[in-house]
């Protein structure tokens, strides 16, 4: 769900922390810890799944740099094979009420 919200985030690759997080909790209507979310963040990183750059410090005074992250083609391959997997478990289930 953290990649797809970087996709959905950052179509720019301007995806970083704050606006990662709000569209966790908007598309999934649940609440999300900010330190998980970025405990995650920082898996994917590791393991190549996410790239990420340092922007240059906002105009307003204090402005501090957003790190941006954005998905690399594994992430992207990995997205496309779980969406198949899924889509493939739910054919032949019966409908449920």
């Amino acid at each position: 769900m953290v990649l797809l919200a970087i996709l959905c985030a950052g179509q720019d690759g301007d995806a970083y922390g704050v606006t990662i997080h709000e569209e966790l909790e908007r598309r999934t209507k649940r609440s999300v810890a900010r330190g998980a979310m970025y405990m995650t963040v920082d898996r994917l990183e590791k393991k190549g799944l996410l790239t990420s750059h340092l922007t240059e410090p906002l105009a307003e005074r204090g402005g501090r740099a957003r790190r941006c992250y954005t998905a690399t083609k594994p992430a992207l391959a990995a997205l496309h094979d779980s969406r198949r997997a899924l889509l493939s478990l739910w054919q032949g289930l019966k409908a449920t009420e």
